[in-house]
């Protein structure tokens, strides 16, 4: 059994949910959004108190808002972070891409408060960064919260809902179907056939794989992007405040001298807590920070980007078996004082339980990440971590809380165009499972220009394509 569709949108996150905001109003109507995971109301994680629990469908990755959902839900305003769209693009037309996304969450709700720097404090920060060896990048910050995230990713469904968007959740697409270089659909694993002129593939960080195999099979060119490993840090709030208090995330880069690869922090969270989030079989680290509610901790990830060479060609297996073997030693997410890493020994529960930070992840197992990240990895971190301490004095100090690992899995780049269309006539690749994006706005963004395009087509206007 089968039917018809004019466009169907693979996957219900934020870059998902903006094409087909955009596909209706561009007077789109007959558009499907086919989800595998579950509504907003139905997806609950018990890993808080339990640990990862292996959820058939992780309830944190998939469903309704996607992985958005129960992010700490930062919007960054600027182009120079979350992403590669401004290689699709352009930068001038990125920049007007993100204010048009951002305008649309604040229509659905989000905060008008922007985390502003102050210029001054900005710049004395950046001198600081500069004398450390890092380089700081000020950025605008719409903060949405964990807790608030869900709310106004509710009212973008019902908006979608109201005009007559199918939204199909609880079911997961097997296949992209494409005949003669041109889309014409996609199969259900039920069986279902939905037909369409065109197909947006949006299926986020969890789906990054999959996409990747849809691609193969279609004959679609793949370029592997570095993937990003490293840990989740945590200490007292105090300890980063002389950062936060200017500029709520500072984002930090810095080339290890060891090895001269590229560090970086990411996801910082302020007040918040850490979570895990989880890619199939295996579970990763992450954090939260809510708007209405405050921990005594600031975390944060330090990330090391690495890229691979011939003949290696898979560096998803290689960031899944380092967290796989994280999860095989602590049954799930391990951590560790930092002061215990430098002392080459592990850590255990009375270490933990003497150092001054506690754990705002109390499944975690107390255990040594010398025994899983690789010697390159931990000593470009620890690396790191002592130069930041010019900047946050007391980070790097025995009873900051290291929590491992965390996996960012961007390593897959389709070939796309400026439109961000695959050479399979019709089908389109948009957010993090892309490549493309790696951020709530870009992943947003990126979502309207292949909506753009598809209406165009679908009114004969198309637009002159682009070598990408």
């Amino acid at each position: 059994m089968g039917e018809r569709h004019e466009v169907v949108v693979v996957g219900a996150g934020p870059a998902g949910i903006f094409a087909a905001l955009e596909l209706v109003r561009h007077g789109v109507r007959d558009v499907a959004i086919v989800e595998k995971g579950r509504p907003l109301s139905r997806r609950r994680c018990p890993s808080r108190a339990h640990g990862c629990v292996g959820c058939p469908e992780c309830d944190i990755m998939s469903g309704w808002g996607g992985a958005g959902a129960f992010s700490d839900g930062k919007l960054t305003l600027t182009g120079e972070v979350g992403g590669w769209l401004a290689e699709y693009v352009g930068s001038e037309r990125l920049d007007a891409l993100l204010d048009e996304a951002d305008r649309i969450w604040l229509e659905f709700g989000a905060t008008e408060h922007v985390h502003a720097p102050d210029p001054k404090a900005a710049a004395r920060l950046e001198r600081a960064a500069t004398l450390a060896g890092m380089h700081l990048t000020p950025m605008r910050i719409r903060h949405l919260g964990t807790d608030r995230s869900p709310e106004v990713l509710g009212a973008m469904h019902d908006r979608l809902a109201d005009e007559g968007v199918a939204v199909r959740l609880d079911a997961e697409v097997a296949r992209i179907v494409a005949e003669e270089g041109r889309v014409s659909g996609v199969e259900l694993a039920d069986g279902t056939v939905l037909e369409a002129g065109a197909v947006i593939a949006a299926p986020g960080r969890e789906g990054a794989e999959w996409l990747a195999g849809q691609a193969a099979a279609l004959g679609i060119g793949l370029a592997n992007n570095a993937v990003d490993i490293g840990v989740r840090v945590e200490c007292p709030a105090p300890v980063m405040e002389p950062l936060t208090d200017h500029l709520y995330e500072a984002k930090l880069t810095y080339f290890s001298r060891r090895f001269g690869d590229r560090v970086r922090t990411f996801c910082m969270n302020p007040y918040g807590e850490v979570t895990t989030e989880a890619y199939g079989d295996v579970v990763t680290v992450n954090g939260h920070s809510f708007a209405d509610s405050r921990t005594g901790y600031t975390n944060f990830a330090v990330l090391v980007s690495q890229s691979f060479t011939e003949p290696f060609r898979e560096p998803l297996t290689y960031g899944r078996s380092i967290a796989r073997l994280a999860n095989l030693l602590g049954e799930g997410i391990l951590v560790q004082r930092l002061g215990d890493l430098m002392a080459g020994r592990r850590s255990t529960p009375r270490r933990i339980a003497e150092s001054i930070v506690e754990p705002t992840m109390p499944s975690a197992t107390p255990g040594d990440l010398a025994s899983v990240l690789p010697y390159r990895h931990l000593t470009d971190i620890v690396e790191f971590l002592e130069a930041m301490d010019a900047l946050a004095p007391g980070l790097a100090a025995p009873s900051t809380l290291l929590y491992g690992v965390e996996v960012k899995f961007y390593s897959t780049r389709l070939a796309l165009d400026a439109d961000l269309m695959t050479p399979v006539d019709g089908l389109y690749a948009v957010g993090d499972g892309a490549g493309v994006t790696r951020g709530l706005l870009q992943s947003s963004a990126s979502g309207l220009v292949a909506a753009r395009a598809a209406a165009a087509r679908r009114a004969q206007t198309p637009p002159a394509r682009a070598n990408g």
